[in-house]
């Protein structure tokens, strides 16, 4: 006798809604770019929630969610941005785990807070693995689901849960843990490797003001704008590797923050980098939002990222 998955039909496909998982490692030497969720912590979390393994598909859902049509019953998780997730028409909570009957609609709304929610499914999406990940890269139209976004009428299976939900539904991050998302975060930095290719104060003028998102913003970076970064020096660099959280000075002085579908080589020098630990709130910034930068130390930042880590377990 067969196994009996879930299938879920998009009957509205949102604005920009991806499958994701915790990236695609081990190719960027062949040019073949890391993508995968660019919050990794909400990410994680809701995979936790219904019992999944942490690097199990989920859905990436970006300032306006889809409609999703569930044709048998499973537990979901929804974490990250305030979407306005309802089940039936009925308000459904965040950051828990919670039952959704066959043929029940998820419907999302548009970003109250933050700007990118993940849905997990028991068992995950069962999209074909590509190179050993299961995340969506638009610009190369690698993986996920045919290497796009959804569409209407597409249709996504859900792979075979690892545990029932006995003891799961139910559970929930505690409050203290979730994330309160703002119109302006604060990220702390580390120093980037190319500082003998800037004025003596571009450190300085990097933590002085707050930048914003522009619209030229996407997966692959963000583009900031505010107070203009001085490199010294001839404006030729070598194309050097890239990494997420990466600030590349380009000729114009205005800061790139490079994300998730970052290319895999970069020919702008790098001023700083974004510690690790504070990527997610990076991730749930929208073009208008406004960050400000503060310096601390590579200690602090591996601090930083092991409390992050010990909280989620």
């Amino acid at each position: 006798m067969g196994i009996t998955t879930i299938q879920i039909q998009v009957v509205k496909p949102g604005w920009f809604s991806t499958v994701q998982d915790l990236g695609r490692y081990g190719y960027q030497q062949y040019g073949v770019p890391v993508a995968g969720a660019m919050d990794l912590f909400s990410a994680t979390v809701a995979n936790r929630l219904v019992g999944n393994a942490d690097n199990a598909a989920v859905l990436e859902l970006t300032l306006k969610g889809p409609e999703l049509q569930f044709e048998g019953d499973t537990h979901i998780a929804i974490t990250g941005a305030d979407l306005t997730p309802t089940i039936g028409g009925t308000s459904t909570p965040q950051w828990k785990c919670v039952k959704i009957s066959g043929d029940s609609r998820l419907c999302f709304g548009t970003a109250q807070a933050g700007a990118r929610t993940y849905l997990a499914i028991a068992g995950g999406i069962n999209v074909p693995l590509v190179l050993g990940s299961r995340s969506t890269h638009c610009v190369s139209e690698l993986g996920g689901l045919k290497g796009r976004p959804l569409r209407r009428g597409d249709v996504l299976h859900a792979g075979q849960p690892l545990r029932s939900d006995d003891g799961l539904l139910g559970m929930r991050l505690p409050d203290r843990l979730v994330p309160r998302y703002e119109k302006s975060a604060r990220l702390r930095i580390i120093p980037g490797p190319h500082q003998d290719l800037f004025s003596s104060t571009a450190l300085a003028t990097l933590t002085r003001s707050p930048y914003t998102i522009t619209p030229a913003s996407n997966r692959m970076g963000y583009r900031l704008a505010g107070p203009r970064i001085v490199t010294k020096g001839p404006r030729h660099f070598i194309s050097d590797c890239t990494t997420i959280g990466a600030l590349q000075i380009p000729a114009d002085g205005q800061p790139i923050l490079l994300m998730a579908d970052r290319q895999t080589t970069g020919g702008y020098p790098t001023i700083a980098v974004v510690i690790t630990a504070d990527l997610p709130l990076a991730a749930q910034l929208a073009p208008g939002d406004t960050s400000t930068f503060s310096l601390i130390t590579l200690a602090k930042a591996q601090a930083a990222l092991r409390e992050q880590r010990a909280l989620l377990d």
